[in-house]
């Protein structure tokens, strides 16, 4: 089974939880429709991964996202994760009305950082994903139509969620083509105070 890190000790989610669409931007950038409710999905312990793979059968697509670990009822801890997609493939799922799960929960589908235990989430958290020395995304609480409290009370209407399971809380604009060879680096912030900082080069 595959593990993450929260502050040097591992652990073993039994899935990540993902929420789509959850930046009016990124909806607009993608040319889809506003959900009436909440989009979830999930991807299984399998597509977790430390590696930033570029390409799984077809060119890979990288959307950057503020992830927590649930324990004890509540989110403990942050980090940042890449929800990998096979973009073309997606889009051909969408058009026939068929799921996602091959397009979105393949092996390695879903890269972490290490993850930073919290008290509570503070309203300031923010994300900043460069590649290459340059801006490519910027997320936080305020730009997303569900807040993470939201999201936890909607997944756990329906899902039971095991100590150490993951939650994507959706991608900002600025998704794209992972390149090979490209560096990737993430903060995490409240305020101005740097909580998490990570590089990634693709492979």
């Amino acid at each position: 089974m595959n593990t993450i890190c929260i502050n040097k000790k591992m652990i073993t989610p039994s899935k990540v939880v993902c929420v789509g669409r959850n930046y009016y931007a990124h909806i607009s950038e993608l040319n889809n429709e506003i959900p009436d409710q909440m989009v979830l999905f999930s991807k299984p312990n399998s597509a977790i991964s430390h590696e930033l793979n570029s390409y799984h059968q077809e060119p890979i697509h990288y959307e950057g996202e503020l992830a927590f670990v649930f324990e004890n009822g509540r989110f403990s801890a942050v980090g940042f994760g890449f929800d990998l997609t096979k973009r073309g493939l997606q889009s051909q799922l969408k058009k026939k009305s068929l799921p996602w799960e091959r397009a979105k929960s393949f092996d390695g589908s879903a890269v972490f950082s290490m993850f930073i235990p919290i008290e509570s989430i503070d309203p300031s958290l923010s994300f900043t994903l460069s590649i290459n020395g340059v801006v490519a995304q910027q997320g936080n609480l305020e730009l997303m139509i569900h807040s993470p409290e939201k999201i936890l009370k909607e997944i756990q209407s329906f899902m039971h969620l095991e100590d150490g399971d993951i939650v994507m809380t959706g991608t900002p604009k600025g998704v794209g083509v992972l390149e090979s060879g490209d560096m990737y680096q993430v903060l995490i912030k409240n305020d101005q105070e740097i909580l998490l900082e990570q590089q990634w080069t693709a492979l």
